[in-house]
């Protein structure tokens, strides 16, 4: 059984960075599973930050992402991290790790099969 937790949200102030951390475990049905972030603010949909794949660090970001948000994986501890730079109270969401049983750095949530519980992120102004 896939297993996701992740750790690392918290309040902060607007400016402030923060390094979210997702720990994995378990057996996937694909031994190299790209893994994503994406976050859901209150009354609205679930969006796509950024992607990655487990070999050659072969990375995907949403548009808005790019310049502010870093996607990272350590494989060898099980971990995919996402570095926030430059937090805004827009960004003020909960942040959802996820892995698929597939190689391509996905950007849509249906091809994901595996979610964590999330840790929230607050930005105060």
């Amino acid at each position: 059984q896939v297993q996701l937790v992740e750790s690392g949200g918290g309040l902060v102030q607007a400016g402030d960075s923060l390094r979210l951390a997702c720990v994995f475990s378990g057996d996937f049905l694909v031994n190299q599973p790209a893994m994503g972030w994406f976050r859901q603010a209150q009354g609205k949909e679930r969006e796509f930050l950024a992607a990655i794949s487990w070999v050659g660090g072969i990375t995907n970001y949403t548009a808005s992402a790019k310049g502010r948000f870093i996607i990272s994986r350590d494989n060898a501890k099980k971990t995919v991290y996402l570095e926030a730079l430059r937090l805004k109270p827009e960004d003020t969401a909960m942040y959802y790790c996820a892995a698929r049983n597939g190689r391509h750095p996905a950007q849509t949530p249906h091809e994901y099969e595996y979610w964590g519980q999330g840790t929230q992120v607050t930005v105060s102004s």
